[in-house]
């Protein structure tokens, strides 16, 4: 059985940060990409960062500049730093992993943590 397991998320101004975070638990064999997606009302959940094995990220244009996604493969982490938060990064964030196991790749997703920005 695997597990994401996200932490952080919250209530923030805008201007402020915060920080995220995803461990992955469990029986596998490797870990390829991870990303966080975001989830607001009545739209699709979008990627807002991915990061390979390998360290190359991939970001939402909108949030280029202000959040970094950093991940520690011997750990089976991912983190998303968010800084100078507006008001539309509002939003469920979802940790997700490409898990590698005995019957091949599969994605897993967390239980998503809400993000509110707000004055």
């Amino acid at each position: 059985q695997v597990q994401l397991v996200e932490s952080g998320g919250g209530l923030v101004h805008p201007g402020g940060s915060l920080r995220l975070s995803c461990a992955a638990s469990g029986s596998f064999f490797s870990i390829n990409t991870m990303g966080w997606y975001r989830q607001t009302p009545g739209k699709q959940r979008e990627l807002v960062a991915g990061i390979t094995r390998g360290g190359i990220t991939d970001y939402k244009d909108s949030v280029k500049g202000r959040f970094t996604a950093s991940r520690d493969n011997a750990k089976n982490t991912i983190t998303l730093q968010m800084d100078s938060l507006k008001p539309e990064d509002t939003g469920v964030y979802s940790c997700n992993a490409q898990i590698l196991q005995r019957d091949g790749w599969r994605d897993y997703w967390g239980q998503g943590t809400q993000v509110t920005v707000s004055s």
